[in-house]
């Protein structure tokens, strides 16, 4: 099972997106709110907090 590349929940099989760059690397989105952050605005998974990689950062700082 795939893993979206910006929030990193599981993709379903049949469901999602995949985005493959120029230089060949494929990206697997979970949704379109997923694939807009990363691509067209630029935002980075750590910085936004609906992600699931913004909890693991935060997590880290408080221990």
């Amino acid at each position: 099972m795939a893993q979206c590349d910006f929030c990193k929940k599981k993709v379903p099989p049949g469901t999602g997106k995949k985005y493959i760059k120029k230089d060949g690397k494929i990206l697997d989105f979970c949704s379109h709110k997923c694939e807009l952050n990363m691509l067209k605005l630029g935002r980075k998974a750590r910085t936004t907090k609906w992600t699931g990689e913004f909890h693991k950062v935060k997590e880290g700082k408080k221990v």
